[in-house]
């Protein structure tokens, strides 16, 4: 049969034990050298890099650009602007040529509901895996540090 141990701890802050002693080393985690800190700082670099620049490169970022549909992209007027709007692209340097690009681009919002979803799920998935690992190294965590219940 097993004894069980308990710990108390007092008013003034010292553990008292009852029934034999307590497992209750103090947790040294894995020492790494400063070049193999190096080694994972760099590699975690390029591939938060990597995960920011590749959609760039391969021309997945972005819905793109739309182009309104103007009567003349020669006049203010035929741009859909009014006075105000035309003295304040006129302060700014630009002729009706030079802004036309501007304010006939937009951008397109549009999404696909199952791209989202597959998104939404991805992410779901990978947090649940995330905490199933973390449970269990977690528990053997604290399992090192204050012994098995």
């Amino acid at each position: 049969m097993a004894s069980t141990c308990t710990t108390s701890i007092s008013k003034s802050g010292n553990k008292q034990t009852i029934g034999g002693p307590v497992a209750n080393s103090h947790y040294e985690p894995p020492k790494q050298s400063a070049f193999g800190q190096l080694i994972d700082s760099l590699f975690l670099l390029v591939l938060v890099l990597g995960a920011l620049f590749t959609p760039l490169y391969l021309k997945l970022a972005g819905g793109g650009k739309v182009d309104l549909a103007v009567a003349d992209k020669t006049t203010w007027a035929g741009l859909g602007q009014n006075a105000a709007q035309q003295a304040q692209w006129e302060k700014l340097g630009f002729t009706p040529d030079t802004a036309a690009s501007m304010i006939t681009s937009r951008f397109d919002y549009s999404f696909n509901t199952a791209e989202l979803a597959v998104t939404a799920i991805v992410i779901v998935g990978y947090f649940v895996l995330l905490f199933i690992f973390s449970r269990s190294e977690y528990r053997e965590v604290i399992e090192e540090r204050f012994g098995r219940k």
